[in-house]
């Protein structure tokens, strides 16, 4: 019974962890940059 009990209590903090990992939605330039991508490489030199 301790067995089960220990194995669930993992498989909930796995899960937990797993779950709150990163934000949610598309990625997004921070504020006052402009989006950089895609482009095309090598960079043109500047």
């Amino acid at each position: 019974m301790k067995r089960l009990m220990l194995v669930l209590c993992l498989f909930a903090a796995l899960g937990a962890s797993l779950a709150a990992c990163g934000r949610k939605g598309p990625p997004e330039p921070p504020p006052g940059t402009e989006d950089q991508y895609p482009r095309k490489y090598p960079a043109p030199p500047s």
